[in-house]
């Protein structure tokens, strides 16, 4: 059973928490700070393997876990970094965002890997805080959240050449007379549910050899979602050549062989319009029933005059397939030249390769009011430092202060307007902004400050 679409949600170790501990030493401020990092949490990644063929295991395991980072330890010892999570996909498999249009990437190559998700970093312990004025910090940092997100999968089967055509045009048949595939073969529409492969060799034992797929299901619509053909339209993208296969005789229905030539292109091109840039060979099938052979010449004529090469053949019988398949192998050994070249030209690619969100500034912030008392802020590097900060601790929370002074973003929000009792959320977090009365926070302005509601962790 070929399952070519899965949902899976992969999240990535959280970082440990860095720690807060001193060493006993005489004359030093409670022994002087040894805390250690945190270690960092494992990724999750997706590793092409070749001997997976299908996406079906996600139908039974869809959510996916590394492993968390360990905490930092006295003496300055930092914690074990977390396991990664390896997750095997097949080969084709290309990864969209949930709701994204656009693949964040395209596994092709057996060994490539991708890192979907990273794991947080892990927090700072406080050795890392010590200065000249301050010899006893007891402040230190939470582990950073690991990446999570779901995801879409889609398989898009890898074969050189691509059999389309209308239901019962005879792909199936000329697909198992050529290879050693078995796909049901029926007298009626929609016998092929799911696409078949099979491998053509040309020139007995040794000579060259190709993945052929039939891909079923095409018929007037298909672009749009009617019959099967939008399940199966995806695995015509990765071939590198089309094989048309046209039913000479008109079929039972005497249908017009031109129109669905033109039907069955104008799908595929709807679907994709980079398609109708790919190679395609036409093959005039069931040439052993005498409608066909009357309709091939005008057929033949003219397909040739719109500068398509054109063969006659009878997949039940075997007529004329190996001209067809001879001229297959020469499309394709021609493209292999122009691929080779190209790759010469571009640079290896890298083995394994990292999702981000792109060039992003993690300095940059911006805040948004939501209401007349309702205000957020976003930005990658203080949602982090957010995430990371032990509001539990007073001293983690003054850090916390000055960084929103230091950085602008309360300058900002009294520029807005905001007032004593006002909500603020940054990340996960939602925080009140008040007067300052009874607080004692060193280099926190007078006016006012921010006191976290939400998301305090433990003391390291």
């Amino acid at each position: 059973m070929l399952v070519d679409q899965a949902r899976i949600f992969v999240k990535a170790g959280d970082g440990g928490a860095g720690s807060s501990s001193f060493r006993r030493e005489k004359y030093v401020p409670k022994g002087g700070p040894d805390g250690g990092d945190g270690g960092r949490g494992g990724d999750v990644i997706l590793h092409v393997a070749a001997n997976v063929s299908s996406l079906l295991s996600f139908q039974y395991v869809a959510h996916f876990h590394a492993e968390n980072g360990q905490a930092g330890m006295s003496r300055q010892k930092h914690g074990r970094m977390g396991k990664s999570k390896t997750i095997k996909v097949p080969p084709g498999t290309v990864i969209y965002l949930e709701n994204g249009d656009e693949p964040i990437v395209d596994l092709t190559e057996p060994g490539e890997e991708f890192v979907v998700a990273r794991g947080g970093k892990g927090g700072l312990g406080n050795v890392h805080f010590k200065s000249s004025t301050h010899q006893a910090p007891r402040i230190a940092e939470l582990g950073e959240p690991g990446e999570e997100r779901w995801l879409r999968l889609e398989l898009r089967l890898i074969a050189d050449v691509g059999l389309i055509g209308l239901p019962n045009a005879g792909k199936s048949t000329l697909l198992a007379a050529t290879t050693h595939a078995t796909p049901k073969i029926a007298d009626y529409p929609f016998t092929t549910l799911s696409p078949n492969l099979g491998v053509v060799e040309i020139g007995g034992r040794g000579g060259q050899t190709f993945v052929m797929a039939d891909i079923p299901g095409l018929i007037e619509g298909a672009a749009a979602g009617a019959g099967l053909g939008l399940e199966f339209l995806r695995h015509v993208r990765r071939t590198k050549v089309l094989v048309h296969v046209l039913d000479a005789s008109g079929g039972l229905e005497g249908r017009d062989p031109l129109a669905d030539f033109r039907t069955i292109n104008a799908e595929v091109e709807s679907f994709d319009p980079e398609m109708s840039h790919k190679p395609m060979l036409v093959a005039l099938n069931k040439i052993d029933l005498p409608e066909a052979q009357e309709h091939v010449p005008h057929l033949r004529e003219v397909l040739e005059g719109e500068g398509y090469d054109v063969y006659a053949i009878s997949a039940a019988t075997g007529e004329g397939t190996q001209a067809l398949f001879n001229a297959v192998g020469t499309l394709l050994r021609e493209l292999e030249v122009v691929e080779a070249k190209r790759n010469k030209l571009a640079d290896e690619k890298p083995r394994r390769r990292v999702y981000t969100l792109g060039n992003v500034d993690e300095r940059a912030w911006e805040i948004e009011s939501l209401s007349r008392h309702h205000f957020t802020v976003r930005g990658v590097g203080i949602e982090r430092f957010t995430k990371m900060t032990n509001f539990a601790n007073e001293e983690g929370a003054d850090r916390f202060q000055r960084t929103l002074e230091s950085s602008g973003i309360s300058d900002e929000l009294l520029r807005q307007g905001i007032q004593p009792g006002d909500v603020v959320h940054i990340a996960d977090f939602e925080m009140i902004w008040g007067d300052q009365e009874d607080e004692d926070l060193s280099g926190i302005p007078e006016d006012a400050f921010v006191d976290s509601l939400a998301g305090e962790g433990d003391d390291a």
